[in-house]
């Protein structure tokens, strides 16, 4: 597997080394939390019955605004589904920055690693023998299948001498190929397994509730801090492992603490919301495009944007075929991919 590196993004706000000018950082992060903003009105006003602006500010209580009981009713059973857009579109997002910042691939994403793979074979093995159902039961049994398919990615990729990301990527492609197997046989041949199995690969933010948003935050948390730790020895390692050592950076270590991120941060989110795709692979090249290629200001950007989409995302898929829905696994592919077009074709090409 080839490792190449983007070369910085001809924004107007980057300077020739890729870095974003103060001024427009700023701006762009005044415009970032305005989104973000603007995607948490939207999740909690807008499903199979809108409500108005107003309405959402008599719920919380804010400027003497008032809402009859249904009305609260209708808007205080969003607030679980945009918790979780919000913190899966953090996970996936940043997970995504850091894998395409530790294999210097910008190709990259979650689930190279098993992770994807892992949560499901979990699930249909739980489902068909275990007897588990519903969205909590769900949750508990992908987070382990999740981590432990991050665990002996990491071990069979690091056997021998040395750890190698080429090596990583391989051992997870491989036991994802023998997990999606195992999946398949199980599926096929019952059929009950199937009807629960499809619902949640998908991937959804509906039908679940707090219970499983503090259950997935702990991992979540301890990903994210790990990854923000890790912005300085990003930049070092996107020179070279040579350049990184002369700078005083220490390559292993970084691939090593950005792998455990990205495994921790894409165990929590699948076993949340499901196998959401696009998100961990389209975010990261539209903050490159729009902020320059500082890890340190990629990994904050993509924990704005990342919500952002998954919860437009999701309320598309709630008002486009009223009154069902459309799963939002279905939709960030609709909006990701656009995205990510312009995003490639910013790029000036690759080295």
């Amino acid at each position: 597997m080839a490792t190449t590196t983007a070369a910085p993004p001809s924004g107007a706000g980057t300077s020739r080394s890729g870095a974003a000018r103060p001024a427009f950082l700023l701006l762009m992060t005044v415009a970032a939390v305005a989104a973000l903003a603007v995607a948490l009105c939207a999740s909690v006003m807008f499903g199979s019955r809108s409500t108005s602006f107003g309405d959402v500010l008599g719920v919380l209580g804010l400027f003497g605004g008032t809402a009859d009981d249904n009305v609260t009713t209708i808007i205080e059973s969003r607030y679980p589904r945009t918790a979780l857009g919000v913190l899966a579109g953090l996970c996936l997002a940043v997970a995504g920055t850091l894998m395409q910042g530790v294999s210097r691939n910008p190709l990259a994403e979650p689930g190279l690693l098993g992770i994807n793979a892992g949560a499901s074979a979990s699930i249909v093995a739980a489902t068909a023998w275990l007897g588990a159902s519903g969205a909590t039961d769900t949750m508990w049994w992908a987070l382990p299948g999740a981590l432990i398919a991050g665990v002996l990615v990491h071990v069979i990729g690091s056997a021998g001498t040395g750890t190698s990301v080429v090596r990583l990527v391989l051992a997870g492609a491989v036991l994802t190929a023998v997990l999606m197997a195992f999946i398949q046989a199980v599926t096929l041949s019952k059929p009950q397994v199937f009807d629960s199995y499809r619902y949640w690969v998908v991937g959804a933010l509906g039908g679940r509730d707090f219970d499983v948003f503090w259950s997935v935050l702990p991992f979540a948390a301890v990903g994210f801090l790990l990854a923000l730790a890790l912005g300085p020895g990003l930049n070092a390692l996107a020179l070279g492992d040579a350049t990184a050592v002369a700078l005083g950076s220490n390559p292993a270590r970084t691939r090593g603490g950005g792998l455990l991120a990205a495994t921790l941060l894409s165990a929590a989110a699948t076993a949340a919301v499901g196998p959401i795709a696009f998100v961990g692979l389209a975010v990261p090249h539209v903050v490159r495009a729009l902020v320059g290629v500082d890890f340190r200001v990629q990994l904050l950007f993509s924990a704005l944007l990342g919500p952002t989409l998954l919860l437009l995302a999701d309320v598309i898929g709630r008002t486009v075929m009223r009154p069902t829905e459309l799963m939002v696994g279905v939709v960030t592919a609709f909006i990701g991919a656009p995205a990510l077009l312009i995003a490639v074709r910013r790029m000036r090409g690759t080295t």
